[in-house]
């Protein structure tokens, strides 16, 4: 049962841009699970859920790596150590990085599995990521800089 409600969690933060516990229950609720707020408090620290600015001045819930909690640890360590400066050029996002640290910089950007990333290439000290939009660029930088932040 908590397996299938940590799915559809997962199903509906990356379909739906949830703000509060609050809605996250309902979406759960609609979808025919039983839950209290309590029960959803719970999924969401166990999922390691995290709250991500939208751009726009609010924030949702996300997933930012697998639920494995060294892989989430591991890839905000790279990111962190390995991440030198990004810039953006329409809807195209180049981060710089140490030398020889671009492909590491960018597994950890792939995990944070933001659907506004179509792709991205990386060589020894670049990344070119491909983003949607340009509005959805400058969310992505917003946030990369929240993890780089934490």
């Amino acid at each position: 049962m908590k397996k299938n409600r940590h799915r559809k969690i997962k199903e509906l933060v990356e379909q739906f841009e949830i703000e509060t516990q609050e809605e996250l229950a309902d979406k759960l609720r609609e979808a025919g699970y039983a839950v209290t707020q309590a029960t959803v408090s719970r999924d969401i620290r166990e999922m390691k859920l995290s709250k991500v600015p939208m751009g726009d001045g609010r924030q949702k819930y996300t997933i930012l790596v697998h639920s494995d909690h060294y892989l989430s640890d591991k890839y905000i360590r790279v990111l962190k150590d390995g991440f030198v400066s990004m810039d953006m050029a329409q809807n195209i996002l180049v981060i710089k990085t140490v030398a020889g640290m671009a492909m590491a910089v960018a597994a950890a950007v792939d995990a944070m599995k933001l659907k506004e990333i179509v792709g991205s290439i990386a060589g020894d000290d670049t990344i070119m990521v491909a983003v949607r939009t340009v509005e959805d660029t400058k969310c992505v930088m917003e946030k990369v800089r929240s993890v780089l932040e934490e």
